[in-house]
């Protein structure tokens, strides 16, 4: 780990002044900063604790839209009984994300802008495209858990439990930054890289997460599936949120996202398009898993997470129509 300089400060305006100066990362739970940090993936010169300043934490109900600090842990989510009522796919996403330690002091700002866990970006042999260099190894290489989306010049994958879970529900993430505070659509925070922003996210370099809000659910019902290839404690192979809402027999709207197929949660429009309007059933089910994965492009060795990724739909629309 290269030397850097450490500042506790106690505002966050102070934050985002000390962000906007140069090679400075944020510091909250540091699940995932710290082990970039050592496998020198990041080399920042100065990192500045969040924890002793004003930035939010917490969960409140106003109205029906609930809001989660951004300093708030993910096992605080996992065990608030707001987020149990409001958003259950939250908290399933949550409950099956690292070890219980981990979760004690992952927050759910760290956790949405953690960094993919593709080897070949976290290896120091590797100088790969997202860290700037000219081609994506894991393309050609060993890709069994990379993308089956192909959209970007990167294959790997987006890590968050929670971020999959968040899209599905229409969530908002509040930004505070040099330019004051934003709101963005949570499906529009996370974007693709490209040439010209190598990273999965929308967030300037003098911007924090402060709150991500989730807006009344409107009998909407959710859950959260995941595939591991171990029983516990791993990444998403894949991952399925989906959120229904039912009205006289038939389904009056609908959201399907999946996690672990692309360099961010990919939500399926086709598959919603399929299930909007109708009754569900068996057959209704296997029509929007296979609409959700008709434009999906397996690499040489991940071919498996297609039909994986229709049987965890199928299995998530039954669960919510019963």
């Amino acid at each position: 780990m290269q030397p850097f300089e450490y500042t506790s400060p106690t505002s966050t305006s102070e934050v985002i002044q000390l962000l906007g100066a140069g090679e400075t990362r944020a510091l909250a739970g540091g699940t995932d900063l710290l082990t970039l940090m050592k496998s020198e993936v990041v080399t920042p010169q100065q990192l500045v604790n969040l924890k002793h300043t004003d930035l939010p934490r917490g969960i409140t109900l106003d109205g029906d839209t609930l809001t989660i600090g951004a300093l708030t842990s993910l096992s605080e989510i996992e065990s608030s009984a707001l987020a149990q009522g409001h958003a259950p796919a939250l908290v399933e996403a949550i409950a099956v994300a690292a070890t219980p330690q981990l979760r004690n002091m992952a927050t759910l700002g760290g956790n949405l802008l953690q960094r993919p866990r593709c080897w070949y970006f976290r290896s120091p042999a590797f100088h790969c495209w997202l860290k700037g260099g000219s081609e994506c190894q894991a393309r050609d290489g060993e890709n069994q858990h990379h993308a089956i989306f192909d959209r970007s010049p990167c294959v790997a994958v987006h890590p968050s439990d929670p971020a999959t879970a968040l899209v599905a529900l229409d969530a908002e993430v509040v930004l505070r930054g040099a330019d004051g505070e934003r709101s963005v659509p949570i499906a529009e925070f996370f974007a693709l890289p490209t040439d010209e922003r190598r990273t999965e996210n929308i967030l300037s370099d003098d911007e924090l997460i402060t709150a991500v809000r989730v807006p009344p659910q409107m009998d909407m019902r959710g859950t959260y599936l995941k595939a591991m290839d171990r029983k516990v404690w791993a990444f998403a192979l894949v991952s399925v949120a989906v959120t229904l809402r039912l009205d006289n027999g038939r389904i009056a709207d609908a959201r399907v996202v999946l996690g672990g197929v692309a360099p961010v949660p990919w939500r399926s429009a086709a598959a919603e398009q399929v299930l909007v309007g109708q009754q569900p059933d068996a057959a209704l089910f296997d029509r929007a898993a296979q609409a959700a994965l008709a434009d999906a492009q397996p690499l040489k060795l991940n071919g498996y997470k297609v039909p994986l990724a229709q049987a965890l739909i199928r299995q998530a629309l039954a669960a919510l129509s019963n």
